[in-house]
């Protein structure tokens, strides 16, 4: 649950920068498939906490794992997470599959939103100081701050660049930026070559096999 809003100087939290919208695709991504399943990549806090100290999400992964006191904080933390991250995933297929996303979904994504830490101004002995007011914890700040480009691109009216790749081995969500928003695979230089050389070998096996098949001129 998040605790009521709390009033501090800007410098002394976790107030972190903008996150960029391919970040925000990778976290989506840390479930990804691999050898026809999925796989989790955020399987603990510690691990959560150095992705995201790793993508320049957090200054470092003490930002999130210090909020653990028990082991039983360590895993709602956990949950947290993986909850927003499943709901961000849920809206990015169906937005991809041009589907309506589930209810819930949406308010997951929505709650996610309400948490970002806001900057505002504080009275001050001597005026005013530079301070913020958040309503949860870094964590909520975190997934505010993750949410925020991928809602911004939807509200902006470019749902139709979300894509999922077209290698069936792969399936990343990925945010096409191509000019002409023709995108098909999340990078050409391993997806989309694989593709590439797949189709070459079949069209070399459909070539040798029709000449076997035809027989010689008499």
């Amino acid at each position: 649950m998040s605790s009521p809003t709390t009033h501090r100087p800007a410098s002394s939290d976790h107030i972190h920068g903008e996150v960029p919208l391919e970040t925000a695709f990778d976290f989506l991504n840390t479930l990804e498939l691999e050898d026809d399943a999925l796989v989790e990549r955020l399987t603990s806090l510690d691990e959560a906490a150095r992705w995201l100290a790793h993508a320049a999400v957090v200054p470092d992964a003490t930002t999130i794992t210090s909020l653990a006191r028990t082991a039983n904080d360590s895993q709602v933390l956990l949950d947290r997470l993986v909850t927003t991250r499943t709901a961000l995933r849920d809206v990015a297929h169906a937005v991809a599959h041009e589907e309506p996303p589930k209810r819930a979904a949406i308010d997951e994504v929505n709650r996610a939103l309400g948490s970002r830490t806001r900057v505002e101004l504080v009275a001050a002995a001597d005026g005013v100081r530079l301070g913020h007011s958040h309503v949860g914890d870094a964590v909520d700040d975190v997934l505010a701050r993750i949410a925020e480009p991928i809602v911004r691109e939807l509200g902006n009216g470019n749902d139709d660049r979300i894509r999922i790749c077209a290698n069936d081995t792969c399936r990343w969500i990925f945010y096409d930026e191509s000019r002409a928003g023709r995108r098909r695979w999340c990078d050409m230089a391993t997806c989309g070559n694989r593709a590439k050389a797949q189709r070459h070998r079949a069209r070399q096996k459909h070539t040798a096999t029709a000449t076997e098949r035809t027989p010689p001129a008499g």
